[in-house]
């Protein structure tokens, strides 16, 4: 059974690659990062700007940069964030693009992450609660027809600017932020219509914001790019605190990770699977051991 097991798993590797996500190896720099990611037998990584700019801002060439990339797949770089901003802010929304995505090709990564805002919880908390924040609010106060129009042309313009790096872009959209719900995300790909626009699909964001593996299951397959695999302590409504929530070892809180990993499958996706975590606990562990326990956790959920 064991042999057989690991058959159909190398037979899936191209089809359904289980991924490194940086989450896993937090506190590591890039280059302790890749050799964690490689040790546990991964053959893909999502990984993150900020490592890689530290990486080169300490006298590193791309083509160092490209030798320690060597033998992974860069399934995605993030991340662009608040990514519906508007006036003066999306001029400098602009300069961010395209400087990731600069880095993005210059890596060979086939995809970059961007992410809706506004990227601090404390805004909306703030502003549901008194009407106003000093913190930069995204789209809070407009309309949802403004929301939802506003959103699509910022996003129209990023799919088009990362066209030309030959990129796909792909929205995570955050559950305390407008549109944040599964329904309203995959509305926005599709009004969109840039192929090179598309969903990463988190059990987090969705648990949080409303979704359910059923509403998952009848998502469109072309509207996702790939997943991430996290789990939750128990929500009960309100403000969403990532930091409060998600502090739970990936398998050990409430989301049936069985139920959600289905209902991707059923979709008929067979793209990149990544587990993120935000636990503390494992963060600050020996990540070359919680490494390796996430992709035989991922293997389990996804090739059985």
């Amino acid at each position: 059974m064991a042999f057989l097991f690991l058959m159909e798993a190398e037979l899936s590797l191209e089809n359904n690659r289980i991924t490194f996500n940086t989450t896993a190896a937090k506190h590591s720099s890039l280059v302790m990062e890749l050799d964690i990611a490689r040790s546990a037998g991964y053959t893909a990584v999502e990984i993150t700007q900020d490592k890689v700019r530290t990486y080169l801002d300490a006298g590193y060439s791309f083509d160092d940069l490209r030798q320690e990339l060597g033998g992974f797949t860069v399934h995605g770089i993030g991340a662009l964030v608040d990514v519906e901003r508007q006036g003066i802010a999306e001029k400098e929304l602009w300069r961010e693009a395209d400087a990731l995505f600069m880095l993005a090709h210059a890596v060979g990564a086939k995809g970059v992450q961007i992410v809706s805002g506004p990227l601090d919880v404390h805004a909306v908390i703030e502003f549901n609660g008194y009407g106003f924040s000093k913190r930069y609010t995204g789209l809070l106060q407009h309309s949802y027809d403004d929301q939802l129009r506003l959103s699509v042309k910022n996003l129209a313009a990023i799919a088009h600017r990362a066209r030309d790096y030959g990129l796909t872009v792909y929205l995570e959209a955050l559950s305390w932020a407008p549109l944040s719900s599964l329904e309203q995300q995959v509305n926005i790909v599709q009004r969109v219509g840039c192929d090179n626009l598309k969903l990463v699909v988190d059990f987090w964001h969705c648990y949080t914001s409303g979704a359910t593996p059923e509403q998952l299951s009848k998502v469109d397959r072309d509207c996702i790019y790939g997943v991430h695999v996290c789990d939750s302590l128990p929500y009960f409504g309100g403000i969403p605190i990532e930091t409060i929530l998600r502090d739970v070892p990936t398998g050990s809180g409430v989301l049936n990770l069985r139920d959600w990993t289905d209902a991707v499958k059923a979709t008929g996706f067979d793209g990149w699977w990544c587990s993120e975590t935000f636990c503390k606990k494992q963060q600050q562990g020996n990540s070359y051991a919680v490494a390796k326990e996430l992709k035989r956790q991922l293997e389990t959920l996804v090739f059985s």
